[in-house]
């Protein structure tokens, strides 16, 4: 009974395993797809920050 009490965790241990490694190789993406890069930034001017004057005409 003590051997059964010691291998089920072991064995529930090896099925959790299994089972994130199954997981990953069924909804895993195409190499190109997962590592597209990010967006770059566009650089545009801000306005002035508050409380600043409006210039003289």
């Amino acid at each position: 009974m003590m051997v059964l009490a010691a291998l089920i965790p072991i064995l529930m241990l090896g099925v959790v395993l299994a089972l994130g490694r199954y997981e990953e190789l069924m909804l895993s993406e195409q190499e190109d797809d997962r590592r597209e890069p990010a967006a770059l930034p566009v650089a545009t001017s801000s306005p002035a920050p508050a409380g600043t004057p409006a210039p003289s005409p």
